[in-house]
């Protein structure tokens, strides 16, 4: 599974991060290791997981230095343990040496997000619900983290926002304050927006979401419901109105929540707090020669 994202994209998000790591060059290398040392290297796993990003981490290494050989042992999406070999690099040691932090950075939070997404996925096997991203990613890293959730086997909710209605409290809020009911906001959102776009109206209690699809929602968010309370919204709800369940979902309690019947389980902690997956570069000691 390639990365998607165009170069350029994958570029600006690559050269800020290589920018603020060498504001002063890497005076280590720089001071130590002579310019014509030329050697090979690999990336390794050290713990289990799902990889992503590999070719996001060949994308760096040779934007340090584009005479790098970089060869991909394991592609996206598949399941790695430690000890394994997942791409080699020859070339520059002190090219190497200048793009290991930025690669590894990449490598270790993107596998860690598609590692924790596969996990969600997993637990949730065999229901009917779909586990979801949100938009709590790190700044300026969104798509690459998205592209990991996809990796991860889950799916992205929003991309950004302009990719659906989202009517949350804090909306319901303002608009009520204006004197609006559900029904009149809903009703605004539909001949405002574009029209390929579905309504999704967060909510808080059954009689809620139950006053929600009354209005014309498509999508009821039930956010931070008990399971009763869940599970007594989604049988009362009329068929095609979707459900999905928001706030509070965990590796404890997702099965749970998809065994309520919702259609859709979003869970911020796929990109917000994924522990990074252990990866290191090491260098070859045999392959080491000048130029």
């Amino acid at each position: 599974m390639n990365n998607p994202l165009q170069d350029e994209q994958t570029y600006a998000i690559i050269d800020l991060a290589l920018a603020e790591d060498s504001v002063h060059g890497d005076v280590t290398s720089e001071a130590l290791i002579p310019p014509t040392l030329l050697g090979k290297a690999f990336l390794q796993a050290k713990a289990e997981g799902v990889l992503a990003g590999i070719h996001v981490a060949g994308k760096v290494l040779l934007r340090v230095d584009p005479s790098l050989e970089f060869s991909v042992l394991v592609e996206d999406g598949r399941r790695i343990r430690p000890g394994d070999r997942l791409a080699t690099i020859s070339g520059s040691v002190t090219s190497i040496l200048g793009a290991e932090r930025v690669t590894l950075n990449f490598l270790q939070r993107l596998s860690g997000i598609a590692s924790l997404a596969a996990e969600y996925v997993s637990r949730a096997e065999g229901l009917k619900a779909t586990i979801v991203d949100t938009r709590k990613t790190a700044p300026g890293l969104r798509m690459l983290e998205k592209y990991a959730v996809r990796v991860g086997g889950a799916r992205n909710h929003r991309l950004h926002l302009g990719d659906g209605i989202l009517i949350k409290d804090n909306h319901l809020v303002a608009l009520r304050a204006l004197d609006m009911d559900l029904k009149s906001i809903v009703a605004k959102a539909r001949v405002s927006a574009p029209p390929d776009l579905q309504v999704e109206v967060e909510v808080t209690t059954v009689e809620e979401a139950l006053e929600a699809a009354d209005a014309g929602a498509d999508i009821i968010m039930l956010d931070n419901m008990g399971l009763d309370d869940m599970r007594r919204a989604v049988s009362l709800l009329p068929e095609g109105v979707k459900t999905e369940a928001s706030g509070g979902v965990n590796l404890d309690n997702v099965r749970a929540v998809a065994e309520t019947g919702v259609d859709i389980i979003s869970v911020g902690a796929l990109t917000h707090s994924p522990e990074a997956l252990d990866i290191s570069l090491e260098i070859e000691p045999e392959s080491l020669k000048l130029a």
